[in-house]
């Protein structure tokens, strides 16, 4: 209910945005991109939070809000959320392998998470919410599988995210992209409101991604 109240008031003011203001944020989400720099696909709940814990790792250069595992090519939010295209909301993230390699950026990622839900992420409920590793090639699927094992015994056999096979990426709308960055107060309200930095020191102590 919070996130759609929330999504309601950024509907309404994206209205009044101008095209400039949409190119003034992808301007500033453009970074230098190493000549080397690689790719990787995470479903980690709301893909506000995901994007922002996950730029927020050492190494990472950008991430993308989107879609990923579903049956429909571009699908749009509502008609992912309306539920049916089998779609997670999901993060594209470019890294630089010469910072951190794949396997630190599943375990960091993890970390950002509660890996032992089901059903969705913290307020966040419902199959387009969950959580999932999307291997891109053999060797991300061997490092990833090995980072969740570890998870799995820190957590006690609790951990349910999956590493699935690759998947398209689609990315969201425009007003979706760098949203905590863009609205810290309304995104600070909502992950409070969600409660999820707490959830994330029950689950992982001292470990934990919070911020």
């Amino acid at each position: 209910m919070i996130r759609k109240l929330m999504l309601a008031a950024l509907l309404l003011a994206s209205c009044g945005g101008s095209n400039a203001d949409t190119a003034d944020a992808a301007a500033q989400r453009r970074t230098p991109r190493p000549a080397n720099a690689q790719t990787a696909l995470f479903a980690g709940g709301c893909f506000w939070s995901a994007e922002r814990d996950v730029e927020a790792i050492p190494g990472v250069v950008e991430a993308v809000s989107g879609f990923a595992g579903g049956r429909v090519a571009n699908p749009g939010y509502m008609q992912v959320v309306r539920g049916g295209t089998g779609h997670l909301e999901a993060v594209q993230v470019t890294y630089d392998p010469a910072r951190i390699s794949y396997g630190q950026l599943v375990r960091r990622f993890l970390r950002t998470i509660d890996p032992t839900d089901s059903g969705g992420q913290y307020c966040d409920r419902g199959p387009s919410y969950q959580t999932a590793i999307f291997a891109l090639n053999p060797t991300q699927r061997r490092e990833a599988q090995a980072a969740v094992a570890e998870a799995n015994r820190i957590l006690r056999g609790r951990v349910v995210t999956p590493v699935r096979a690759a998947a398209p990426f689609y990315a969201a709308e425009a007003y979706h992209q760098d949203y905590a960055r863009r609205n810290p107060a309304a995104y600070g309200r909502y992950r409070v409101g969600c409660g999820k930095d707490a959830r994330l020191r029950q689950v992982w102590g001292a470990q934990a991604a919070t911020h």
